[in-house]
């Protein structure tokens, strides 16, 4: 370009262009950023169409698989039915051809039936011309029965008659001895290795000879003891309650029972009458166990025989005491310290009217009130056993039932009693029945004791009778049980009035004037079981180690005297002043009071 020409309009239009073109490309940029921005909102909306749609196609392809599955369990189904279907239609066609057989066997059914009914007809009507005869060896036969029903009875009461003389052929008092096995506490201080030996103290010193003879071999010689029954160291429970059981049949007859366990302690006392020591609750349990003692066969056995009797007529209550010291504590009551006299009745009855006796129904309930009892005895540990009694426990058994029917206030009008009046027995210097006064008969083979008859609510005479079952605490030399302090007074009375006991026996054997009952309150409390009426078993328990040789012959010998001891005839259990007892007396209810005189004194 020649020089000297004016360029600033040039530059200006160019500017104006290049910003013009600025302007556009600006316009341009924004309107792009703003397109921009539209097709990102776009690509987010299409990515989240994006994800619905895949999120449709997973749900879509879930159906299809559980369509799938439908369709596959449905072709199974439909295969299966098919199948049953084939099987109902196999099923049909043999249904209907049974359905073609049934009017032919219809009518060959219908054809027997006609020809049983006529031979029926038949029968009928020959047998109907011997109806007369039948009726009458019908009638013959309930004259049969009857004959019968009174031979039963006759026997029944023969039976009773035999059982009874039979037990007083026994004796009244009769001595039974258990030796029991060796036991680990019997070697004392001595080696293992010397248990058992001879030599030791720890010898079996006691044997067993026969069933009516124990043998003690001593230094000098030996001696035997003979009683009713004796039972070796193998001897089961349930095989010495064989030999106890016939007794308590005397029970329902009217006659009063006492077992007692003698013997030192740890001689297996408490095991014979109540059970094992490793069993703390001595089985109180409803089914019968192989270690249960005495007591609880007993009261089995009790109820046994009641049940075989008229439902409701006979009840039975227990009472649980324990003489501790010599003063007598009621092992039911909330407070067993409590004492309680004795009283005598105008029979010379033993009783104790103040102690609670509760009604019972079962075995069952009878142990859980001795195991009530148990937990208050007084026990400790000696030198000689771990579990030492430190009192008598006595366990009674009452039995309410039904008088003979001619003692019923409510006879029929035709019924005559056999006795028009009773006097009381005649009692000699020891207590015991002489003679009856009656203006009647009565059965033979009983003699009666009051004329005072005591009813039920329902004017029905009842009698009381009651079964003693006696654990008595056992004898121990102070010196060999290593007692001191209370335990040693607590010994001290236990073997006073075990001592007290075999002077009681003395005297009664001796047929002395005066029989120390009252010495102690162990022997007046069993008074009437000793002395009187009752049936008395004594359970000798005699542990068979030399260290003991001293305690087994005092036993031994105190049951050779009890066998010694001449009772009389017992006599059978009536309703007595001391006995007014009603057949409907509550449960937990106390003793009956007793009416008449006035208790003999206590010395």
């Amino acid at each position: 370009m020649p020089l000297g020409i004016d360029r600033s309009h040039f530059y200006e239009e160019k500017v104006k262009h290049i910003e013009k073109s600025n302007r556009v490309k600006d316009e341009r940029i924004g309107s792009l950023e703003t397109e921009n921005a539209m097709l990102y909102l776009k690509l987010a909306q299409l990515r989240g169409a994006l994800q619905h749609t895949r999120q449709e196609s997973i749900e879509i392809h879930e159906q299809f698989e559980d369509e799938s599955r439908f369709r596959k369990s449905v072709a199974e189904s439909a295969c299966k039915f098919k199948q049953e279907l084939d099987n109902i239609k196999k099923d049909m066609q043999s249904v209907q051809s049974a359905a073609k057989e049934i009017p032919k066997q219809f009518n060959e059914q219908v054809q027997h039936a006609n020809s049983v009914v006529q031979r029926h007809k038949m029968a009928f009507q020959s047998q109907s011309s011997s109806l007369s005869e039948l009726q009458e060896r019908l009638a013959h036969m309930e004259l049969t029965l009857h004959d019968v029903t009174d031979r039963h009875a006759k026997e029944k009461k023969r039976r009773q008659e035999l059982h009874n003389t039979l037990m007083e052929l026994r004796g009244n008092i009769r001595v039974h001895c258990r030796v029991r096995p060796l036991m680990d506490f019997d070697r004392g201080q001595e080696d293992m290795s010397s248990f058992g030996r001879q030599g030791a103290k720890s010898e079996v010193v006691v044997h067993f000879v026969d069933d009516e003879n124990v043998c003690v071999r001593t230094t000098k010689h030996n001696k035997v003891f003979e009683y009713e029954r004796v039972y070796d160291m193998t001897e089961t429970q349930n095989g010495l309650f064989d030999e106890v059981q016939p007794m308590l049949t005397s029970l329902l007859d009217g006659y009063n029972i006492c077992i007692m366990a003698y013997g030192q302690t740890g001689s297996g006392k408490t095991h014979t009458m109540l059970g094992s020591h490793k069993n703390e609750d001595y089985n109180p349990t409803r089914e019968t166990h192989p270690d249960e003692g005495v007591i609880p066969r007993a009261a089995r056995e009790l109820f046994r025989l009641t049940s075989e009797k008229q439902k409701g007529t006979h009840t039975v209550e227990v009472s649980v005491v324990e003489i501790y010291n010599n003063d007598i504590r009621d092992l039911l009551s909330h407070d067993p310290n409590i004492k309680h006299d004795i009283n005598t009745g105008q029979d010379n009855s033993i009783s104790l009217p103040t102690i609670i006796s509760k009604q019972v129904d079962t075995v069952y309930d009878v142990m859980c009130l001795v195991q009530h009892g148990l937990h208050t005895r007084r026990e400790s540990a000696t030198m000689v056993h771990e579990h030492s009694s430190r009192s008598h426990l006595v366990v009674t058994l009452t039995v309410v039932s039904p008088a003979p029917s001619f003692f019923s206030k409510n006879s029929a009008p035709g019924d005559k009693p056999t006795t028009k009046t009773l006097q009381p027995t005649p009692r000699d210097s020891k207590g015991r029945s002489s003679s009856l006064s009656s203006s009647g008969s009565m059965p033979s083979g009983s003699m009666w004791q009051s004329n005072d008859i005591s009813t039920n609510s329902a004017g029905q005479a009842v009698i009381k009778t009651k079964l003693q079952l006696v654990d008595l605490a056992g004898s121990e030399c102070v010196g060999m049980s290593g007692v001191k302090g209370q335990a040693l007074r607590e010994t001290a009375n236990i073997n006073k009035s075990l001592s007290a006991l075999a002077d009681v026996l003395g005297a009664l054997a001796e047929h002395r004037a005066h029989v120390p009952y009252r010495n102690t309150r162990l022997t007046h409390l069993l008074q009437d079981s000793i002395g009187g009426d009752a049936k008395l078993l004594i359970l000798l328990c005699v542990a068979p180690a030399q260290r003991y040789i001293t305690e087994s012959l005092q036993s031994l010998g105190f049951g050779a005297r009890a066998r010694q001891v001449q009772r009389g005839q017992t006599k059978r259990r009536l309703p007595s002043s001391a006995e007014k007892v009603s057949m409907d007396t509550p449960k937990n209810s106390r003793s009956i009071s007793v009416t008449g005189p006035p208790p003999f004194s206590q010395r």
